[in-house]
């Protein structure tokens, strides 16, 4: 095989591929055509230089060893020394074999061959390249929404699929549409090759929008310390910003809410709370718990006792309980609502009212 190298550095740069890494996998398909044609349980080696040389590899054992007797894979020191006389047991000769003139069905055998080793290789190199990307955003147009209402976009070299869980409730799409996804997952799968799943309803995707939207969030800025998400509801997101001068809640939000709003849009009309950061754990509750007013919190282990007078207990909580559960997601924190006593008489804020009331009627 004449002019071998070129052939390998011809496929490396067709195919974007380490030329050293396209060598291997070239005498891989090499060795296996070998076993095919002379003996699966033979032991071969390959030479590329230049050319390319193939050997069929031999260890020296002693006359009397059992192992002499496999004449596929070992040879005694008598006959080795026919061969060379200063050889030695446990070396190992290596007798070239002619791979030129091969048949058409060698010839088919050692093409699938390299055609598999290359395909694997680079399907390695995309699994590698992808699975540095998880979590980041990528753009795409649909090409395909299969019956389980599964979308499948291209972007890159690839497909990728957004799976009907990982999409936003109510959303629609419909081959052409640019699409919007964070990486969820990658692996290869034997039938389909390599297989990535993308994701709009991860806090990642959140993280994500913000920091295409947000130059202060790419620059450095502003850092985001955690998110949270009901996708297409609400979500939360907890800010800190990196310079005194930096608002950081203010600067996401944008002049008269542009920036949140062109994001909020993006997610389906999610509203989205921006929270300002703070060392002060039962601090970054209260906020998370917006827009209900907090008397006090009190944390111990991993729950927040929090205080707050009856009339706001419905806000604290949220539609369906969203609000309490995107503060316990944002937080990592179990969050115990108390309802306070008024201070002064040790009545709660309802008993006050209805004595005032009552007050009222007497006079």
């Amino acid at each position: 095989m004449e002019r071998i190298i070129d052939i390998i550095e011809s496929i490396a740069n067709e195919k974007s591929l380490p030329i050293d890494e396209v060598k291997q996998k070239v005498i891989e398909a090499v060795i296996n055509t070998a076993k095919r044609l002379f003996g699966e349980n033979k032991n071969f080696s390959v030479d590329v230089k230049k050319s390319l040389s193939v050997y069929q590899n031999l260890i020296v054992v002693a006359d009397n060893d059992e192992l002499a007797s496999d004449e596929d894979k070992y040879i005694s020191l008598s006959k080795a020394r026919k061969e060379s006389s200063d050889v030695e047991i446990s070396d190992v000769l290596n007798y070239e074999i002619s791979f030129l003139n091969l048949d058409r069905t060698a010839i088919n055998w050692l093409y699938k061959e390299l055609e598999e080793n290359i395909q694997r290789l680079l399907e390695e190199k995309l699994f590698e390249k992808y699975q540095a990307m998880i979590d980041k955003m990528i753009f795409g147009s649909v090409v395909f929404i299969d019956d389980d209402e599964n979308t499948f976009i291209e972007f890159d070299e690839i497909r990728a699929v957004l799976p009907r869980r990982y999409r936003i409730k109510g959303e629609k799409f419909k081959i052409g549409d640019v699409l919007k996804a964070v990486i969820k997952s990658v692996r290869v799968d034997k039938k389909q090759g390599l297989r990535l799943e993308i994701s709009r309803t991860s806090p990642k995707f959140l993280n994500a929008l913000l920091a295409l939207e947000v130059p202060e969030i790419k620059d450095g800025a502003i850092e985001i310390v955690n998110s949270a998400r009901i996708p297409g509801e609400r979500a939360k997101v907890l800010l800190r910003a990196n310079s005194t001068s930096v608002d950081a809640v203010g600067a996401c939000v944008g002049s008269k809410g542009v920036r949140i709003n062109a994001i909020s849009k993006e997610l389906n009309g999610e509203n989205i709370d921006c929270i300002e950061y703070s060392n002060e754990a039962a601090l970054v509750v209260s906020r998370a718990l917006a827009p209900a007013i907090i008397n006090s919190v009190n944390i111990q282990d991993d729950i927040a006792h929090v205080h707050i007078n009856t009339e706001q207990r419905n806000k604290a909580i949220g539609k369906q309980g969203i609000n309490i559960r995107l503060c316990s997601m944002i937080t990592g924190l179990q969050i115990q609502l108390n309802e306070n006593k008024n201070e002064e008489n040790g009545i709660s804020a309802e008993e006050a009212k209805a004595n005032l009331e009552n007050l009222f009627k007497n006079i």
